[in-house]
């Protein structure tokens, strides 16, 4: 058996919250490496000409301002070089500044780019039962707010590392000149430590809470505009109006409490510095007096722990912005961790002239734990021989949608296997089985593109995009070629959103025209001709299907099938019900031996029959409405 890739290593954090921090800080930065070393270095190169001001400032107090105040004239004529070198170092920390901002902004998008690809990527690979289970408005969130939560840490961060520098080198310029002033200068830093230890515990569950918020805000949004007919049609615009404000109301609550934390820990650290700078004053007088540093020196510490006030501010921003960024990350790695991606087989399915042979081995489909487990397929065996048309009908509920979809791979059973040509779709690779399987749902998906890009799914650049004949050969094989020919611009004609401009028929003709383009081994319809008229549906069908006496056809067809007309141009009849095959054969032997079956056939029947009714009362209806007008 081939060997199987091994899933991608977890992206989730581990450990406590400090661990977790310094995995996540360490990460990102590792991510981008060449973009964060220069934003570390421009902001090195900023804190250490910030202390080279304060060293200029003290120098131009004691050998200039000084002198000059008490008449000294070689001070005032040296008034024109302090200024001087006080521009330079201005002017070479608003390059430090503009240079870190720009990295640091690349390193940030480049990050949230990265991340959204993988999240998207992750949700392509992801099988449709774990879809079901996440609703669209949080997948939404996770590939916008989560990801700009996530890395919200990272825009102050090469400040706040850089400015290390500036710190370390204040330290040992203040200690150099009086202890005791270094000790009063940097005494913010363990306070600040400790608003920070206070502020995490406060802030990490008010951000959890917003973010899931944000989520269910975009989740019944989103509701909201798909079921925008159904809302305008049956008048519930003041409940979804209700159920939308109810839950912006408690996401607005959220983020005030965010606002409040926030608002009580900005303040303190902005306080810090000035704090002290008083102490340095202080301390800075008494040391004077007794003779032990210079006023120079004075002005020079308390300038440089007003400028210390900035790299305190940055560390503020990051360890503001942890809580947010842990919590927005840990709801991305829970996409990214998802176990239940499907490893992708390795091996090769050979491409052959006939249909593909399908089938299914003692396959069970299972979901759910526990008490809420329930079982929707057990047991089923099937075999679809090559060229064949096999029906699957069952009543609603049965499992025909999950029997058919797992030939397309959307998922894997928990029991048994699923075959192509002999072979466990979980070993054949992913491209192969898009290759030779095509799946038409019943509900159709029409992008807002050409008629060409709907059918062929590729670019207009693509070499291996599909020609235009062979487009036109699909379109007609669907019996939609004519309605193509009628557009204005044909298959360069744009489709509305959703089609809008197209029926249901119409669309579902178009979705078999983007099936049958590709050439399938295994054509796989879950009731995808439903909204088709029966005589088009019959010629489609039948034009699939090898001529009478002939060698199997090029493409076998598996169908869920709801019309008698559909079952009977059907060589072999699935009954499908509460997950288990009842019976299987033709259509005649399964009259004959399977009530159930029978009494399916008789409902189909008269369904369809009142379908037709339906149909001729609303022609008639058009009749006299145009007989109306002329008269």
């Amino acid at each position: 058996m081939p060997t199987r890739a091994r899933p991608p290593a977890g992206v989730a954090l581990t450990g406590s919250v400090a661990r977790r921090s310094v995995q996540l800080l360490v990460r990102g930065m590792v991510s981008q490496p060449w973009t964060y070393t220069w934003a570390v270095l421009l902001s090195a190169a900023f804190g250490t000409l910030t202390v080279m001001v304060s060293r200029v400032l003290g120098w131009v107090t004691d050998g200039v301002v000084v002198p000059a105040i008490d008449g000294s004239a070689d001070a005032r004529d040296r008034i024109w070089q302090a200024g001087l070198a006080l521009a330079a170092v201005a002017l070479a920390l608003a390059l430090a500044v503009a240079g870190r901002r720009i990295f640091a902004g690349m390193g940030v998008a480049d990050q949230q780019a990265d991340q959204r690809v993988r999240v998207t990527r992750q949700y392509l690979r992801l099988p449709m039962s774990w879809h079901r289970r996440h609703p669209t408005g949080q997948l939404l969130a996770n590939a916008s707010s989560d990801v700009e939560a996530s890395t919200s840490v990272f825009n102050p961060l090469p400040f706040a590392l850089g400015v290390v520098v500036m710190i370390l080198v204040a330290a040992v310029g203040l200690l150099r000149t009086d202890v005791w002033l270094a000790l009063a200068a940097l005494v913010v830093i363990p306070l600040a430590v400790v608003a920070n230890v206070v502020f995490q515990r406060r802030m990490s569950p008010a951000i959890t809470r917003a973010q899931q918020l944000r989520s269910e805000v975009s989740d019944i949004a989103h509701e909201s505009f798909e079921a925008g007919v159904l809302v305008k049609s049956l008048g519930t615009e003041d409940r979804e109006v209700v159920r939308f404000a109810e839950r912006a109301g408690e996401l607005r609550d959220a983020n005030i409490r965010v606002g409040v934390v926030r608002a009580l820990f900005d303040p303190v650290i902005d306080v810090l510095p000035g704090i002290g700078t008083l102490l340095v004053l202080l301390v800075g007088a008494v040391r004077v007096a007794d003779g032990a540093v210079g006023t120079g020196d004075v002005v020079a510490a308390a300038y440089l722990l007003t400028m210390l006030g900035v790299p305190v501010r940055a560390f503020g921003w990051v360890l503001g912005e942890l809580p947010r960024s842990l919590v927005g990350h840990d709801r991305v790695a829970r996409v990214l961790d998802s176990s239940a991606v499907p490893v992708d087989g390795t091996a090769t399915l050979p491409r052959a002239a006939a249909g593909a042979h399908a089938q299914m081995r003692g396959v069970g489909v299972r979901v759910g734990s526990g008490d809420t487990a329930a079982d929707l397929l057990v047991d089923v065996d099937l075999d679809v021989a090559p060229g064949r048309t096999v029906a699957v009908v069952g009543s609603t509920g049965a499992g025909k949608t999950t029997l058919v979809s797992l030939f397309s791979r959307l998922s894997d059973p928990t029991a048994g296997s699923v075959l192509l040509d002999g072979q466990d779709l979980r070993d054949v690779r992913p491209a192969d089985i898009a290759a030779q399987v095509a799946l038409v749902a019943q509900s159709t998906f029409v992008f807002e593109d050409s008629v060409r890009a709907n059918v062929t799914l590729c670019d207009d650049d693509d070499p291996q995009a599909p020609t235009d004949a062979q487009v036109w050969e699909a379109l007609a094989a669907a019996h939609v070629d004519d309605v193509v020919r009628a557009l204005p611009g044909g298959l360069d004609a744009r489709l509305g959103e959703r089609g809008s401009n197209l029926s249901g028929g119409q669309r579902q003709r178009i979705a078999l025209a983007r099936a049958l383009v590709r050439s399938p081994r295994l054509l796989v319809l879950d009731d995808a001709t439903s909204a088709v008229d029966p005589g088009i549906e019959q010629a489609i069908l039948t034009g699939l299907r090898p001529r009478d006496g002939g060698a199997p056809g090029s493409v076998s067809v598996l169908m869920v099938a709801y019309r008698m007309s559909s079952v009977l141009l059907a060589d072999e009849v699935v009954h499908l019900e509460n997950g288990r095959v009842v019976d299987q054969g033709t259509h005649d032997e399964l009259l004959a031996r399977d009530p159930g079956y029978r009494a399916l056939a008789t409902a189909y029947e008269q369904e369809s029959l009142r379908r037709a009714r339906v149909a001729a009362d609303a022609l008639d209806d058009e009749a006299d409405a145009a007989r109306g007008v002329a008269r």
